[in-house]
C-alpha cells in the first residue's frame, strides 16, 4: 500500500509545474522536496499515519486540478488593489526583489537605519523640541 501512494505522490510532483522566476519560493519544488523527505525509502516507506497521507494527496491533487478554480469562478483576474495577473507575477518574481534589494544597497547604511527606525524619513529633516 506504501508503495502505491508513493507512486501517486511521484505522479503529483510530476504534473505540478515549477515556476522558475520563483527561486526559492516555489510551490512545486517545495512540494518535491517534501515528497522526498517523507519517503525517503522510497516504495519502502512505512506511513505513520496512512490516513492523514491520503487525505494530503487528496487536497493536493484537488489543487493541482484547479477544482476550487472551476467550483469559484473569478469576475475578473484582479485583486482589490486592480493589480493585474501579469503585474502582480512581475512584482513577485525575483528579478523585482533583485532590483529592490540593489536600490537597499545603494542608499548607504545611515539612511536604510533612518527609514527603518524612525516613524518620519530622514529628508523631512530635524525635529523641532515643543516650546513649554
Amino acid at each position: 500500500m506504501s508503495a502505491t501512494r508513493y507512486r501517486r505522490f511521484l505522479k503529483l510532483c510530476e504534473e505540478w509545474p515549477r515556476d522558475e522566476s520563483k527561486k526559492g519560493r516555489d510551490l512545486g519544488t517545495f512540494l518535491r522536496q517534501r515528497v522526498a523527505h517523507a519517503f525517503r525509502e522510497g516504495e519502502n516507506t512505512q506511513i505513520s499515519d496512512p490516513e492523514r497521507c491520503d487525505q494530503m494527496y487528496d487536497s493536493l491533487a484537488r489543487i493541482n486540478s484547479n477544482v476550487y478554480r472551476e467550483r469559484f469562478p473569478r469576475v475578473r483576474d484582479t485583486s482589490f488593489t486592480g493589480v493585474t495577473v501579469e503585474e502582480c507575477k512581475l512584482l513577485l518574481s525575483g528579478s523585482m526583489q533583485q532590483m529592490q534589494q540593489m536600490d537597499e544597497e545603494k542608499k548607504g547604511l545611515w539612511k536604510t537605519l533612518m527609514e527603518r527606525f524612525s516613524s518620519k524619513s530622514p529628508e523631512d529633516g530635524p525635529e523641532k523640541a515643543p516650546e513649554k
